[in-house]
């Protein structure tokens, strides 16, 4: 099910998401609906409070575009720094140059609670690095160069009569 994408100003977007606990159907409906809606909307990813949802959960798009659920994701470990454009899915048409770490490696869970390690660089880590942060409240804006910040536009296609 397509879910609605929060959008700036909604509190819970700037609030620390729970731990998950509870490996269970409801855990894997919700991440299917996160990836049903990341998709829709375009996304390379998308946390579980940017639709609402008070949980550590984030879905990123690997390379080949296969999905990549991660419940109670953690950064074990970090190197270097990339410098990149970014935007979210809940700050339509803003996009600014973000630093990241240019690899990382991140633990958690699947969605049938087992443990797994990741290791990712380039745009798969700074995904990863995205959607955690939005665990913790923390939204791209807050990271990136205050100059760097331009909005795009989007032309609305003409109604044919």
């Amino acid at each position: 099910m397509i879910r609605k994408i929060l959008t700036l100003g909604a509190p819970i977007l700037r609030e620390k998401a729970l731990p998950v606990h509870k490996f269970d159907a409801n855990l894997r409906r919700l991440i299917n609906d996160m990836i049903e809606t990341m998709k829709s909307a375009n996304g390379a990813g998308l946390a579980a409070p940017q639709i609402g949802v008070s949980q550590r959960v984030i879905v990123v798009l690997q390379e080949n575009d296969k999905p990549l659920p991660l419940v109670n994701p953690t950064i074990l470990h970090s190197e270097g720094i990339e410098e990149d454009e970014e935007g979210c899915l809940s700050i339509p048409n803003l996009y600014a140059i973000v630093p990241r770490p240019a690899y990382v490696k991140v633990s958690g869970f699947n969605p049938k609670g087992r443990a797994v390690s990741i290791e990712a660089e380039g745009i798969l880590a700074r995904a990863l690095c995205h959607e955690i942060d939005h665990l913790d409240g923390v939204l791209f804006i807050d990271k990136a160069y205050p100059d760097t910040f331009r909005w795009v536009k989007v032309e609305k296609a003409e109604s044919k009569r």
